[in-house]
């Protein structure tokens, strides 16, 4: 299907972890200079990777081997700028980046310093490639709520200095919403956005206690929110975006196929979609490869994808002038003549990886 380039659309990125933006050349580069053995598949890259990484515990024992490779400042300053880079080159105008501070902790001089550290690059990151940054402290479901709650008031503790949002990661059969209350009404009473993780390993309930009981803005995954018509009435009702991710879906398993991540039955029932590419390092699929399976996958057009990057910029929380400038260059980008069918077949071959994952065996 010809179309506009998307790499040009200007969009906002609203679900990318921290270590899971790291490009592999670098992970492959400090693993060697840090004495650290990869697994074959890890060091082969997404391309063997995302071939066979279902099931949840497989792609957190690999991403905590990545993760490993980050020991020091000097480290965190050029896995944002390249995070930054990389965006910006997806036509990224605002990107917010997922972290949980407390495992680089114990690197970095521990948890403020951790924090401090990132924020400092996000900062200096901006200045270099124009991306504005945002940073969204993530507790995570497998831990003691206690550490949600210390996280929380770290989070609200930086409002002002770069934080913008707290977020819920990690399998979501590990802790229940409820349990983690507290720790999200410190957050918005400090004027965070709320953005949990839910509606990707269990059903639409985990979508709808997002929203009830954490007071959710947006949710991270909720693909499952197509169980229920009512759970995508609230989610439309109240503005509730939906961060799709949908490379990530198929390799994890969530769906069976590219064409089973349900895009096109949240956007039909009016629930905001940010596209986010979640942790590339691992699924081989950065952020224009989402937009390129919404159009190629499940058929959006230009107007309609304009709509995807809209609703992102919308639901973000960047500064209201950065929201205004994004959209209008979204309708600039509409503007423009489409992008004839033999250059852009002449574009998807010059990828490094493929648009998506196979569909899973």
């Amino acid at each position: 299907m010809p179309g506009r380039d998307l790499r040009c659309l200007p969009k906002a990125h609203l679900h990318l972890h921290f270590t899971g933006g790291m490009r592999h050349t670098t992970l492959v580069e400090w693993a060697d200079a840090k004495g650290i053995d990869l697994p074959p598949t890890l060091r082969d890259g997404p391309r063997s990777l995302h071939q066979g990484l279902q099931g949840w515990g497989r792609f957190q024992r690999l991403y905590d081997i990545a993760r490993s490779t980050i020991q020091s400042k000097q480290d965190v300053r050029r896995l944002v700028l390249e995070i930054a880079q990389d965006d910006a080159a997806a036509g990224s105008g605002w990107l917010e980046l997922q972290i949980d501070p407390t495992t680089y902790a114990p690197r970095l001089g521990g948890l403020v310093a951790s924090l401090e550290t990132v924020l400092d690059a996000a900062a200096a990151a901006m200045l270099v490639t124009g991306v504005g940054i945002g940073v969204i402290v993530a507790a995570n479901r497998a831990r003691n709520p206690a550490f949600a709650t210390t996280l929380a008031r770290l989070a609200a503790r930086y409002a002002a200095a770069g934080v913008v949002g707290f977020g819920l990661s990690n399998d979501e059969r590990a802790g229940a919403a409820a349990d983690f209350v507290q720790s999200f009404r410190i957050a918005r009473n400090a004027g965070l956005l709320a953005a949990p993780h839910g509606g990707e390993l269990l059903g639409h309930e985990s979508v709808r206690d997002c929203i009830e009981l954490l007071g959710a803005s947006r949710v991270g995954h909720a693909v499952n929110a197509v169980q229920s018509v009512e759970t995508m009435e609230l989610m439309a009702a109240r503005g509730v975006a939906a961060e799709v991710c949908p490379a990530s879906n198929v390799a994890l398993g969530v769906a069976p196929h590219a064409g089973a991540v349900p895009l096109r039955a949240l956007a039909t029932a009016g629930v905001p979609i940010a596209l986010g590419a979640d942790d590339p390092l691992l699924f081989g699929s950065g952020l224009v490869d989402q937009y390129e399976a919404a159009r190629h996958v499940h058929g959006f057009s230009d107007i309609e994808l304009a709509g995807l990057a809209e609703a992102s910029i919308r639901c973000s929380a960047a500064p209201a002038a950065k929201k205004a400038e994004l959209l209008a260059a979204v309708g600039t980008w509409l503007e423009q003549a489409p992008v004839r069918a033999g250059v852009e077949r002449r574009h998807n071959q010059e990828l490094d990886e493929p648009s998506l994952p196979p569909a899973s065996r």
